[in-house]
């Protein structure tokens, strides 16, 4: 049976994706339009199949390749080869290895004091503001995740936050422009992408050598094990690169999108703090051990990644043929994955767009397919830092909403966009006030 899609465009799509307003929306757009599966034509891939239906995404669960063009974009940051796309007799290791330090809970606690006070010190700020000035969440909490992921990823040494941002923004907004043929509104920005990328690579290399001349091989920071491993050095620095970068957007990108919709709903917003008031008591921050006791925190949380998945889509490549329901998928196919309209798919999302964290009781959860709900990935290439970034962020809404109470800014309009991950187009930004001063 052929796969239902669009007609072909001789631009390779580019055109479509700029209309719909990015790949995004594009893919709600195509699965609106034709069903679960659907054919079309993607820049950096020949031939692509988008699934948004959790039970056939099943049989794609097991495919360990990427499509090479379609990361391109991430070529720059990566000597050793572009690790989003290592053949797996190389990923596979590497993959157990950055596991070993972000998924491990000797390390999560070991830095979470870290963390806490990093977190306090952000509500500390915002609790002082008196000029009356809304916050912009994506600027400030992605700068705290990248100060977080620092611990991890640098081993604690100092670096330059606001700069290694703007770094990244410059080299990933180059990069992505060359692979959707986006004309260049400044003549100088490929000579600015390179100066950033060169600040990037000198950053890293210097934490890189003081691990090594320092003898340290603390495998609770990922420079650590890197070494211990063995890794090489041009290894090493693309790890880190890679690691600085998903881990800042994602993260903070994430806690943004949630303090968005619980400004927007009051009343969760008040049910999450009476349980920070419950499990904490007077204590201005949780342990490590009282997350996993912040329930409705975390089904808060899941649900706003459901709304607004951090990272909207991925992609595999089938290196042999695939049976998909009804449809046969030839070797070189690749398979994207379009988590967005996989997490507003109404047969198993009722009222798909509605805020509603009771969909993440366990019973709720039973009811539905395992992939139903995506937003780190799936299969051997999912998220190696899934785990860290769900702890980050359940540590930094816990001591915000405990502290203080966020509602939407007067007249401004929150609008997802895709760059690199789902951002919001304008920043989001909401007014902030202490709870004690409101009596909440």
């Amino acid at each position: 049976m052929r796969i239902p899609g669009p007609e072909h465009q001789e631009d390779g799509g580019l055109s479509a994706v700029a209309a719909a307003g990015g790949l995004h929306r594009y893919q709600l757009r195509l699965h609106e339009a034709y069903g679960p599966v659907v054919r079309f034509q993607l820049p950096g891939a020949a031939t692509a199949v988008s699934v948004a239906d959790p039970v056939l995404l099943e049989a794609t669960a097991h495919l360990d390749t990427r499509p090479e063009k379609l990361f391109a974009f991430l070529d720059p940051l990566c000597e050793a080869g572009n690790l989003q796309v290592l053949p797996a007799d190389e990923h596979t290791p590497w993959r157990r290895l950055l596991l070993s330090v972000l998924a491990g809970r000797p390390a999560h606690e070991r830095h979470f004091a870290r963390f806490t006070e990093l977190a306090r010190e952000l509500a500390d700020r915002w609790a002082g503001q008196t000029d009356g000035e809304p916050v912009e969440l994506q600027q400030e909490l992605t700068a705290l995740s990248l100060r977080m992921i620092c611990g991890f990823a640098l081993g604690g040494a100092e670096t330059d936050t606001d700069r290694v941002v703007a770094a990244f923004e410059e080299v990933l907004t180059e990069h992505l422009g060359r692979l959707y043929q986006v004309p260049r509104a400044d003549p100088r920005s490929a000579e600015r992408a390179e100066v950033a990328l060169a600040y990037l690579r000198g950053t890293v290399d210097r934490v890189v050598a003081a691990h090594r001349s320092g003898g340290r091989t603390d495998r609770s920071d990922l420079i650590g094990a890197l070494v211990e491993a063995g890794q090489s050095p041009a290894r090493v620095r693309d790890t880190v690169m890679v690691t600085l970068l998903a881990a800042h957007h994602t993260t903070g990108v994430a806690i943004s999108w949630t303090l968005h919709v619980l400004g927007r709903h009051p009343d969760a917003a008040d049910r999450v703090a009476a349980e920070l008031d419950q499990v904490l008591g007077e204590r201005a921050a949780p342990d490590y051990g009282d997350l996993r006791r912040l329930t409705y925190l975390d089904m808060v949380l899941k649900e706003s990644m459901r709304l607004f998945p951090p990272g909207p889509y991925g992609a595999r490549e089938t290196t042999e043929d695939l049976v998909l329901g009804p449809y046969e998928i030839p070797a070189g196919t690749t398979v994207f994955y379009p988590f967005w309209a996989v997490h507003l798919n109404p047969e198993h999302w009722p009222e798909p767009e509605r805020f509603d964290p009771e969909r993440f009781t366990p019973q709720e959860v039973a009811k539905r397919p395992r992939l139903a709900y995506v937003p780190f990935g799936i299969g051997p290439r999912n998220c190696e830092g899934a785990a860290l970034a769900t702890v980050e962020a359940q540590l930094v809404l816990a001591v915000l909403l405990k502290r203080l109470r966020f509602r939407p800014a007067p007249g401004h309009e929150v609008t997802p966009v895709e760059r690199f991950v789902l951002w919001a187009r304008d920043g989001i930004r909401m007014m902030v006030r202490p709870r004690d001063l409101s009596g909440a």
